[in-house]
Order: structure tokens, then C-alpha cells, then sequence
């Protein structure tokens, strides 16, 4: 059901109108609202809650289980996505995109913004999905450890490629195959989430930083460089930084990045760790640099000047919020229609345009240089090939792992 409320901002097609309120609606984005909640709440009780419910052991389960699908007499398909995370008209009332699909198809969007959390959502829909019951969703969009995670436990359905023939083709070679899900055979990306370092010209007065060495190591940044307070990010960059791949790291790799970063903990290198708040200390200046995520710096550096990023040579971090349909979801054909709708580049264009995180869909550039050729241009949105191959994803945990380095990094966060 839509629960946009009418005051929110203009869509991407007035792009001019869109950035005069781009301040505003910086704090109100999916990813500015609650990124940095992914991975940090696990070790206080989201890994806990898995022992329970009669939730199989990793690895046991792989494989969703099969419902009827409905989706020839009922044509609806409920959606649950997270807040300010889709394309909305200058009323602020109707998706434009899902108004495309319904008109195009007779099916019914319930489109619900329920998905505040990651680890929230999941103890929601964990009872019906350890019990098999439907949980009333054909589609959920949840970070990719979530999503592999789901998957993992066998709670999600396979997908028919039959249904995907935009996706199977338009997927961007950046998103194609990831470890928890080889080939894609459970879920497709909704977006993607790059992580870069930014900056602030005027509070670096002529410093020059390139990479994450230097927010660690430069004395002259003293107190002005901000960490994220999301493990994978902060990690994955320290990692790659040195020398190490954030997909194929050891225990000992985590631990000697834990130790480096303490180190400019204990000095009063790192100013401290945030979720999305860091926006403001960029703009304000209080931070020189800081690991940022790429969808705030695109609207940052729409209204200020000061504001800008550099992708260090050693690589950025991409991660994805993911399209899954869960086991004994009544519209599966229905919601197959609906994620394929969205790899037609047309349509991943009016997506892209409006909320300013990567485009998963290959071939999206000249459909939104039509709407918006400054977003069309710039890499954060749309990756070239080259800033593609700079990408690296965080390799998957297993729930030990994801319980002992997420307790290591609270300790050095303080959180």
C-alpha cells in the first residue's frame, strides 16, 4: 500500500528542482536513514535469534520451498521496500514507474515502505518463514548479508529465468555473480551501494589525500577523518588499502586491520565513527575526509562546492540491496514481471534519476542522459568501465565470523 506522504520532494525529471532540495532530503534517503544499522546491531542480538524458531544450521538449507503461485487469478504483487527508495511524482503521492507497470500489465502494486532495518525486517518475517508460512510479501529488497543470509536458510524462492529475460541480460558484469549467489539464482540487485573516501576542499586546505593511508596516518588531519560505523565498509576499504581482498581475507587479515585502525583511534586520528550523520561534519567541515557512501556525495555536491571524492587506487568497496521473493509468496510469476520491469533500462533510468545510487542495469546511460545528463555523467551513479573494475564486495561470513567481527569492531568503535 503507498504510504508516501504528499510534502516529500519533487522526482528527478525537474532535475533542477530536484538538487534546490537536495539538503533537505539528504537526511530522508534509504541509505541516509539507517546504512550504517546493517551489520552493527548483529553481535547485540541479530545472530543470537537464529538459534531459535527451528532456523537449520548454515549451509544445511539451500533452496526455497515452492508455493502455489496465484499469480494468473490475482494480479497484485505486494512489494516491501525501504523509505525513500523509488521513483515519486511531483505530488509526492504516485510511483511513476509502478504506474508504468500496472498500466503495461493489469497488475497491482501494493507497494508498502516497511523495511526501516535490516535486522528489524528480518525479526519480523523470521516466525512466518521458520514456520513456511507466507508472510504476506511476494517481493522484500534487503542488503546483500541479508539477503545471503536468506538464502542461505532456505527461505527464499528460486527464480524462474523464463520470467527475467531484461535481467538475465541487462545485469551490469559488476553484480552478476556473487559469492552467496552464484549466477543470481535467488535475487537480482534493486540498487547498488558504492564506498568511496570524501572530502571537503576548504577544510583540507591544500592537503592532499588519496587514499585511505592517508585519513589513517597524515598528522595534519589529526581529528578531522571519519569511519563508518558499518564493519564491512570501514574494514573492506582498510583492507583493500593493504594490499588485502575483502573477498578472499583471513582472520589474521581482519585482526591487523583492527590494529591499524585502533592505532589511529588511540592517536586521535579518527574524529569518530558514524552512520549517515557524517554529512553534516563533511559539509560543515569538521571532517577534512571520511569513508563515505557514494549516494550522500552525490547529493552533497549538489549544493556544496566544498564537497567532493576520489577513488583510491587500490579500490572501493560495492555492496547491492537485493529483490528476493520469499518462500510461500502467492504472486510469484507476478513479482518475476516486476523485477524484470525494473532491468528494462527505460525504467531503471527513471529509478536511477530520482534516488542517486548505482544503476545495476547495463546500457541505463543514454536512457538517463534524457532525464538528467549530469547524473547520466557521473560515475557514482552510473560506474564506467574502469571504475567498475576498481569494485570489490565483501566476502560472505559465516555466523561465527559474523559474530566474533562484529564484536571486534564495536570494541574498537566503542559502540
Amino acid at each position: 500500500m503507498d504510504q508516501y506522504q504528499p510534502e516529500r520532494p519533487t522526482p528527478a525529471q525537474v532535475a533542477a528542482m530536484r538538487r534546490s532540495l537536495r539538503n533537505g532530503r539528504a537526511a530522508m534517503t534509504r541509505r541516509s536513514l539507517l546504512r550504517a544499522t546493517a551489520g552493527g546491531t548483529l553481535a547485540a542480538g541479530g545472530l543470537g535469534a537464529l538459534s531459535g524458531c527451528g532456523i537449520p544450521a548454515a549451509g544445511k538449507a539451500r533452496g526455497g520451498m515452492s508455493a502455489q503461485d496465484h499469480s494468473a487469478q490475482e494480479k497484485t504483487v505486494h512489494f516491501s521496500n525501504w523509505t525513500e527508495y523509488i521513483d515519486v511524482d511531483d505530488k509526492g503521492k504516485n510511483h511513476p514507474t509502478l504506474d508504468t507497470f500496472r498500466g503495461r500489465t493489469g497488475i497491482q502494486v501494493q507497494y508498502t515502505e516497511d523495511i526501516n532495518d535490516n535486522n528489524e525486517f528480518f525479526g519480523k518475517i523470521k516466525p512466518q518463514l521458520a514456520a513456511g508460512q507466507d508472510t504476506g510479501r511476494d517481493i522484500v529488497v534487503l542488503t546483500d548479508w541479508l539477503a545471503a543470509r536468506l538464502i542461505r536458510l532456505g527461505w527464499v524462492q528460486k527464480l524462474d529465468p523464463a520470467n527475467l529475460p531484461h535481467a538475465f541480460a541487462n545485469l551490469s558484469p559488476q553484480f552478476r555473480s556473487p559469492d552467496w549467489d552464484p549466477g543470481r539464482a535467488y535475487s537480482y540487485p534493486w540498487q547498488g551501494i558504492s564506498t568511496v573516501i570524501a572530502y571537503n576542499k576548504k577544510a583540507l586546505d591544500g592537503i592532499e589525500v588519496k587514499s585511505v593511508s592517508d585519513l589513517l596516518d597524515n598528522p595534519r588531519l589529526k581529528g578531522r577523518v571519519g569511519f563508518l560505523s558499518e564493519m564491512r565498509d570501514s574494514i573492506g576499504m582498510t583492507l583493500l588499502d593493504m594490499g588485502k581482498d575483502p573477498a578472499r581475507f583471513t582472520d589474521d587479515d581482519y585482526d591487523a586491520v583492527i590494529a591499524r585502525i585502533q592505532k589511529a583511534v588511540d592517536k586521535g586520528q579518527i574524529r569518530r565513527f558514524t552512520g549517515n550523520d557524517y554529512t553534516s561534519d563533511l559539509t560543515k567541515g569538521d571532517f577534512a575526509a571520511c569513508i563515505a557512501w557514494a549516494g550522500d556525495v552525490v547529493q552533497l555536491k549538489a549544493d556544496s562546492p566544498d564537497v567532493d571524492f576520489i577513488i583510491p587506487d587500490s579500490g572501493y568497496m560495492t555492496s547491492s540491496d537485493n529483490m528476493l521473493i520469499p518462500n510461500k509468496a502467492r504472486h510469484k510469476t507476478n513479482a518475476e514481471r516486476l523485477i524484470d520491469f525494473y532491468y528494462e533500462p527505460a525504467q531503471a533510468a527513471a529509478l536511477a534519476a530520482y534516488i542517486n545510487y548505482v544503476s545495476p542495469v547495463d546500457g541505463v546511460k543514454p536512457y538517463l542522459a534524457k532525464i538528467d545528463k549530469d547524473a547520466a555523467d557521473n560515475p557514482l551513479i552510473v560506474p564506467d568501465k574502469a571504475m567498475q573494475a576498481k569494485s570489490h564486495a565483501f566476502r560472505s561470513l559465516s555466523q561465527k565470523e559474523e559474530t566474533t567481527y562484529e564484536e571486534k569492531f564495536a570494541k574498537l568503535t566503542g559502540a
